[in-house]
């Protein structure tokens, strides 16, 4: 048997755990695909949500964007009332290699950029986000990743050796700079790689 390499498997959530995307809410809201795309590139763009997985409150976030787009006043609230029809469920494949490790004994972590606002009803809907050992969320934080700032963070506030600490993250950005403070990280594609990358590390997953 493989001699166990690390101590700990750490979680990125959206894209690895939940199946999120905006199009879930947003294909009955605005069934034309083209004024959706335009809506969702140029309005809710990925940096203005990302400054709510940075710590900015969604009334606040409402509430500007609002006023720069007051004819898409309905889309833009739906995108904070609305959030969690954005995510379609877990992907259970991952959660089972989380079940098996958790069963095994292996600690579990969460470490992702996520609103604290929707990451607690996140956590009131899918319970296996309540079962990690420790967390490490963006938006509580007030910095995303890849900043060397939450890597460090999830180290140090759980006191964890980084070269003996696993984390999957399905952007290659976070996984670079995961990799940057020591992490063993590898980038999540699907639950059957994601078992291999734990097997190699001598880790009891089928």
């Amino acid at each position: 048997m493989t001699e166990r390499a690390i101590d700990v498997v750490v979680f990125d959530i959206g894209g690895v755990l939940l199946d999120w995307s905006p199009d879930y809410l947003y294909a009955d809201l605005i069934p034309d695909e083209q004024e959706r795309t335009r809506f969702l590139t140029e309005v809710t763009t990925s940096a203005w949500n990302q400054q709510q997985d940075a710590g900015r409150p969604w009334a606040e976030a409402i509430a500007e964007l609002t006023a720069l787009h007051p004819h898409h006043a309905e889309w833009i609230a739906a995108y904070d009332t609305g959030w969690l029809q954005m995510v379609k469920g877990v992907f259970q494949d991952t959660v089972d290699v989380v079940t098996e490790l958790r069963d095994a004994g292996i600690p579990t972590y969460a470490l992702t950029n996520f609103s604290a606002e929707k990451w607690e009803i996140a956590k009131e809907t899918f319970p296996v986000l309540t079962g990690f050992d420790g967390e490490v969320v963006s938006g509580v934080e007030q910095t995303v990743k890849p900043d060397e700032k939450i890597y460090r963070v999830l180290l140090e506030r759980y006191g964890l050796d980084a070269a003996r600490t696993f984390y999957t993250d399905d952007v290659q950005h976070n996984v670079d700079g995961a990799r940057a403070v020591g992490l063993d990280a590898e980038l999540f594609t699907d639950a059957e790689t994601l078992r291999k990358h734990l097997r190699d590390r001598g880790l009891p997953v089928r």
